[in-house]
């Protein structure tokens, strides 16, 4: 038998294996919501401009709730012959009320009515995802302000470079995410437009109206060209981009985690609720949901190259590639909601060793630039001839097999006579941070400063900066967060 909802002209069904290849319901189920959300906004702009009746209206959204109802209690049966969600919803419609389902088609598409459905659930996604970072990013400030005087190394090539403080360091992320919750907002409001009523590609003859329909459904207008409307994937195309974008900063600070939390570095411990252990290596913590979060980028990169080859070719207006477009997707954005909650958990839940950051900070002759720039603001040297020293008396300390702090003034003398005791003051990996007190610097006030900003923005209430601990370097001896 051929498709009730579509066959009038073909005289027998698909085969089996174009009815496996054509339907899409094992995925776009998940659509039920916002498909039924669209047709109740149909029905009723319908009755509103006289193409249905009002008792019409009356018992297809009656109807349209039971349906919801049933869906989400989990007695709905979906059938693969019906392909997708739309004709999945319509035909247990039609059984619930007879032939009034059958007017809840008119002036609209399937082509217009998935568009629809698709950008409710990025736009509803959108709004989760900003939620979720908006969490990651408080949890990340929360530690910042704790840690705003713990002193770790900050690197440049991976290689010790200057002291920085941790928090200034996981502030580093919370302005990352800043910038990942703003594209997806952006997206979210350039896909604010309606394409119900668009129908299949052309528009209707029907006296509809659109402007009814977008504010229904939450849209800021209809769109404006209905070939646009119904063959544009664009909303998802940049909302995945962003996605990906994020996922890059997430996996960026997963491979962080998973450098600090090894035996060589020590700098954070992560406790069992994310880690896991060896089959065969009693003695391993493994960071396996860093490791984790830092590989869903793959998939999330990859869902928005798969589109983009969907949609590179395609002639307007609408082609079946762009059944392709929603599994991925879902995927992806469901790979960015697990690994936000994972990164907000082991935020929450990691221990800084604030006494294994400190010794490595002080490595690597970290407060080089320090000696430079007492040479400028101290003696007047040229930052460049100042620079030449520090590099000299580097190449002395390394001779002498020590630390910049374990040099003697005579030591430095022999460098350069201009040099006094006063030198011994910006040695420290302490002086080094709080001297950096210019606008984005890592000096303690700063950051806390910055995490009271954030706060602020955050909660949307006042917050004012954490006065500063003035704690012992190194913090608790026992390398737990205060």
């Amino acid at each position: 038998m051929s498709n009730k909802m579509w066959g009038g002209r073909f005289a027998t069904g698909p085969d089996a294996i174009m009815e496996e290849i054509n339907a899409s319901i094992g995925f776009d189920q998940r659509l039920f919501r916002q498909d039924i959300a669209g047709s109740i906004a149909h029905a009723t702009m319908l009755a509103e401009t006289g193409i249905l009746t009002q008792d019409d209206r009356q018992t297809i959204i009656a109807g349209l709730t039971e349906v919801l109802a049933e869906i989400e209690s989990g007695s709905f049966t979906f059938s693969r012959a019906l392909e997708d969600i739309h004709m999945n919803v319509e035909s247990r419609l039609r059984e619930k009320i007879g032939d009034a389902a059958g007017r809840l088609h008119t002036a609209r598409s399937r082509n217009d009515q998935v568009a629809t459905d698709f950008k409710l659930y990025v736009r509803d996604t959108i709004d989760t995802l900003v939620a979720q970072i908006a969490a990651l990013q408080l949890a990340l400030v929360t530690r910042a302000e704790d840690e705003a005087e713990t002193i770790m190394p900050g690197f440049t090539h991976l290689q010790n470079a200057q002291p920085v403080t941790f928090g200034h360091h996981l502030l580093a992320y919370v302005e990352m995410l800043g910038r990942d919750a703003g594209r997806l907002l952006d997206a979210r409001k350039r896909l604010n437009e309606s394409p119900l009523g668009s129908a299949a590609l052309a528009g209707t003859p029907y006296p509809i109206d659109r402007n009814l329909t977008a504010e229904k459904l939450g849209f800021d207008r209809p769109t404006a060209n209905s070939l646009d409307a119904v063959s544009d994937r664009d909303f998802i195309l940049e909302t995945l981009a962003a996605a990906s974008i994020c996922a890059m900063h997430l996996s960026r600070f997963a491979e962080e985690m998973v450098i600090w939390s090894s035996a060589q570095f020590g700098f954070i411990k992560l406790s069992d609720k994310f880690t896991t252990g060896s089959s065969i290596m009693p003695q391993k913590r493994n960071p396996d949901a860093a490791e984790l979060v830092r590989a869903k980028i793959g998939r999330i990169v990859g869902a928005l190259t798969s589109l983009l080859m969907v949609m590179k070719g395609l002639p307007l207006a609408y082609s079946k590639d762009m059944q392709e477009d929603k599994e991925v997707a879902f995927d992806a954005l469901d790979a960015l909601s697990l690994s936000l909650a994972a990164m907000t958990g082991m935020v929450g839940d990691l221990t800084a060793n604030r006494e294994a950051m400190r010794a490595s900070a002080t490595a690597g002759f970290s407060t080089a630039t320090d000696i430079a720039d007492w040479l400028v603001r101290e003696l007047d040297i040229p930052f460049r001839d100042a620079h030449h020293i520090t590099g000299q008396i580097v190449a002395l300390a390394e001779q002498k097999n020590c630390g910049l702090e374990g040099l003697t003034i005579e030591d430095f003398k022999s460098i350069d006579q201009r040099i006094d005791s006063r030198i011994h003051k910006v040695l420290t990996v302490e002086a080094s941070v709080a001297a950096r007190q210019s606008y984005g610097g890592t000096a303690p006030a700063n950051v806390l400063t910055q995490a009271a900003r954030w706060k602020s923005e955050l909660t949307g209430q006042p917050h004012e900066p954490r006065p500063l601990a003035r704690k012992k370097h190194g913090g608790h001896g026992d390398g737990g967060v205060a």
